[in-house]
């Protein structure tokens, strides 16, 4: 019993000593991975890379945004694009290099849109200087002429040319009489309501069916016979020539 109550003391003695050598050992492991943690953190270079190795943008630097992007100052848009977007593909994931290559582009897009801009101005003022300069009876025609918008222009072109299917898929059967004759009623409902004088409607939209009937009768004799198919008679051509005069007539005449 003696020697079992001298024993134990030692061994609860040696106990605390061990856990007080796994906790040291633990605390300089933790300092350890901090401080390779912190080290890693450090050598990242900046704009990302997963292994450090990204590669940067050799003319990040350059001023010319045409040199920039490798491009000659005569480039279309096209080919802009295409520098853009093979330059970002091939500098991915270096920050400083992609803001770089889009900062030239936009730059160049902008450039691009007001050079447009400025053109169609330009285009603009031409024409309206031509027509300043033009001969009176020019002046004096152009201003029964008039330029609709294009919703206008899409919904009768849409009619009339429904009208002349209408009367090719009918060639066999009838003639295209009725489909001439609502053309014409179309025509000067649209010339009515645009210049408020039913006689004025009914004198332009007579002229035009009787201008086309006479353009399109001495125009498809002379139209090659290949061109022509069988069932096609010369009324239907010419009806085809009618819609077309009567389209412009209740389009753009006012």
């Amino acid at each position: 019993m003696f020697s079992l109550s001298l024993s134990t003391p030692t061994f609860t003695t040696a106990f605390p000593n061990t856990k007080l050598a796994l906790r040291e050992k633990l605390t300089t492991f933790r300092n350890v991975s901090n401080c390779s943690r912190i080290r890693c953190a450090l050598d990242t270079p900046y704009g990302g890379g997963a292994a450090g190795n990204v590669q940067q943008f050799p003319r990040i630097s350059v001023w010319d945004p045409y040199r920039r992007l490798g491009v000659s100052p005569d480039a279309s848009e096209e080919e802009i694009w295409g520098s853009r977007n093979f330059l970002l593909q091939q500098y991915l994931g270096h920050e400083r290099s992609e803001e770089s290559i889009e900062a030239a582009f936009e730059k160049l897009l902008m450039a691009s849109f007001q050079h447009r801009k400025k053109t169609k101005i330009n285009l603009k003022s031409r024409l309206k200087k031509k027509v300043e300069e033009s001969p009176p009876w020019i002046k004096n025609l152009l201003n029964f002429v008039e330029l609709p918008p294009t919703e206008v222009i899409l919904r009768r072109l849409f009619l009339f040319a429904f009208m002349g299917g209408w009367s090719v898929m009918n060639s066999a059967e009838t003639g295209p009489a009725f489909q001439v004759a609502i053309s014409l009623a179309a025509c000067i409902y649209f010339l009515n309501e645009k210049t408020k004088s039913l006689g004025r409607a009914f004198i332009i939209g007579f002229g035009a069916l009787v201008g086309g009937w006479v353009s399109g009768s001495l125009l498809v004799p002379n139209l090659p016979s290949l061109l022509l198919r069988p069932p096609w008679t010369l009324e239907l051509l010419t009806s085809l020539v009618v819609y077309f005069f009567l389209f412009l007539a209740c389009t753009f005449l006012k």
